[in-house]
Parts: structure tokens; C-alpha cells; sequence
């Protein structure tokens, strides 16, 4: 490394502020709002910190809508990992350290209920919403991938229990996690409406937080359902853990889009993915043979996204 470079990699971490931010970005990803939210900071400090952090390649970013969202990147080379590595040693003793973390937890959770207040509010009457979707070949083209018929499955974002019926009613025994009670609420209804209940264990949990034990179930399925996620990848390892040895996922979501709409009318946060993006996450995860179909809209009326079929095996 010449003498420049070294000297460049000295002052951009020789800031207080830059520390704290690349050490809450390298946990999790974060736009500007949230950033001046943990941080009690104006916006015009925040950017100009990441500014020059983006300068120095330390940040990747991302646009979803309005938004834009910065993580850590890959660091540059071994120089820039050694003097990382010691710069964040010495921040974990740091007595703002801790104030960030807890901050940051805060706004996490305020995240999750934001998501969840949506879900709780529209409750049943999400079964009519969804319909603009047109999505049941979608579902069974998914669920046929699930076959044998005798497994243990777990649904990841259950919603009002659709799906959780349908995997029902072909013999499978389900595990259906949702984070709305509203949701669960309606879930439980219909599936007592329709006798299988007893084959439907419904459970309150976050996608990253998954309330099952290490190789709990044959298979999980994730339907529509990453893009309400603050970390796609946390949920995906959170999958990848509760799944038995060459159990199977199968994850139906968007493909990426520029749909805004769906943001402010469907609550949702990620503009769907890209197809090596979703395949890069489940490898990262554990997950090995990852096949990735893409199909065209099915809806009709509203103009739609691509949908992505994922299924991968553990």
C-alpha cells in the first residue's frame, strides 16, 4: 500500500462519527432517517460521513422507491480489513457504543411494527386485496415442489392462513409463523371453519426470529412474503436452520421492479429482487442446488411484476 492510500486509510477512520456508522452498517442496513435516528444527528452530518465513506468503496447502497439504503461493503483489501478490524476493537469499548446499539434495536422494532400495524389494521380483509394478485397457479406450481405429501412444514408469513389451508387439506402436517396477531386471528378462523385446524400450528414470530427448533421440519415456504422483510438474509438463515438435512425451501416473490405503488398500498419494503440476488442469499444461508424460475404477471388489471420461484435444498 504507498503512502498515500495509507494516509487516506488513517483519516477516514481516524473520525469518531465514520466509526459508528460503519460498525451499525456492517450489522444492518440502514437509509439516512434511520441512521439520524439512532445516531441524534442532523441529516446534513450523516451525509456527509457517508459521502465520504462511499468515496473511500466502504459502502454499497441500494434504492427502493424514495429510499435509499446503505450497508458496509466488502472492504478493499487486506490493509483496510486490518485497520477496520482494530478500529472496531477499540469502539466496542466505547461507552456510546452500547447507546448505539440500543438505539438501533429501537429502531428496528419500530420497523417490524410499522409492517405489523399494517397487517393488523387490514386483517381479514387482506383476503380481498391479495386477489389482484391472481395467484393461485402461482401457489400450486409452489406447493407441487413440497410433494411427498407426509412432510412437516413450516409457512413463513402466513397471513390469513391461505396457504396453511391448502397445505392442509393435502395431508401435510404446518407450522404457519406470522408477526400479526390480526393476521393469525383470521388464520385461526378460517382454518376452524374449515376442520383442519388440527393440523395447523399457528405461531407469532418475526422471519428472522423463527420460534422452532434446529431441524425442526422437512421443508419451509415463504410465499410473497421477503419483501415485507427488513433482512431477506437473516430470514433466509433463519429457514436454513430450522430445516432437517436435505430439507427443502421453496420462496415465491417478486422479481425486481419499480412498482412504488405497492409501497405506500401493500406496506411493502423491498421493490422485489433480483434473481442471482435471492440465489446468492439461500447459498450464503446453507442451501445448496438452487434452481430459480422466473415467470411472467398472472394478474390481470393491475400492472404487475415478474414472480421468482425459488427452491433449494439444505
Amino acid at each position: 500500500m504507498s503512502a498515500e492510500a495509507l494516509q487516506k486509510l488513517f483519516k477516514t477512520l481516524a473520525d469518531p462519527t465514520r466509526l459508528r456508522i460503519l460498525a451499525l452498517l456492517e450489522r444492518e442496513e440502514l437509509a439516512v432517517q434511520e441512521l439520524m435516528d439512532v445516531l441524534a444527528m442532523a441529516q446534513s452530518r450523516i451525509s456527509r460521513h457517508l459521502r465520504i465513506l462511499k468515496e473511500a468503496h466502504l459502502l454499497s447502497d441500494r434504492r427502493e422507491g424514495t429510499f435509499v439504503l446503505y450497508r458496509m461493503a466488502d472492504l478493499p483489501d487486506a490493509a483496510w480489513k486490518q485497520g477496520w478490524a482494530f478500529a472496531r476493537s477499540h469502539l466496542e469499548t466505547d461507552p456510546l457504543r452500547q447507546r448505539d446499539l440500543d438505539s438501533l434495536q429501537r429502531v428496528l422494532q419500530q420497523r417490524s411494527s410499522h409492517t405489523r400495524d399494517w397487517f393488523d389494521s387490514i386483517g381479514p380483509e387482506w383476503d380481498g386485496l391479495r386477489k389482484m394478485f391472481n395467484d393461485d397457479v402461482l401457489r400450486a406450481r409452489a406447493i407441487a415442489q413440497l410433494i411427498p405429501r407426509d412432510l412437516v412444514v413450516l409457512e413463513v408469513g402466513t397471513g390469513t392462513g391461505i396457504l396453511a389451508l391448502e397445505l392442509a387439506r393435502l395431508g401435510l402436517r404446518v407450522i404457519a409463523v406470522d408477526h400479526s396477531k390480526g393476521m393469525l386471528e383470521a388464520a385461526e378462523a378460517k382454518l376452524m371453519e374449515a376442520g383442519v385446524k388440527d393440523l395447523v400450528d399457528l405461531r407469532q414470530a418475526e422471519a428472522d426470529t423463527l420460534p422452532l427448533a434446529d431441524g425442526e421440519v422437512d421443508a419451509v415456504f415463504a410465499h410473497m412474503v421477503l419483501h415485507y422483510v427488513p433482512n431477506p438474509a437473516a430470514a433466509l438463515r433463519e429457514m436454513a436452520r430450522v430445516l432437517r438435512p436435505h430439507g427443502r425451501a421453496v420462496i415465491v416473490d417478486f422479481e425486481k421492479h419499480d412498482r412504488e405503488w405497492m409501497q405506500q398500498e401493500l406496506g411493502v419494503r423491498w421493490l422485489g429482487f433480483e434473481p442471482e440476488q435471492l440465489t446468492g442469499w439461500l447459498r450464503e444461508a446453507g442451501f445448496s442446488e438452487c434452481q430459480v424460475e422466473t415467470t411472467a404477471p398472472v394478474a390481470q388489471g393491475r400492472d404487475l411484476p415478474a414472480t421468482i420461484i425459488a427452491s433449494a435444498q439444505k
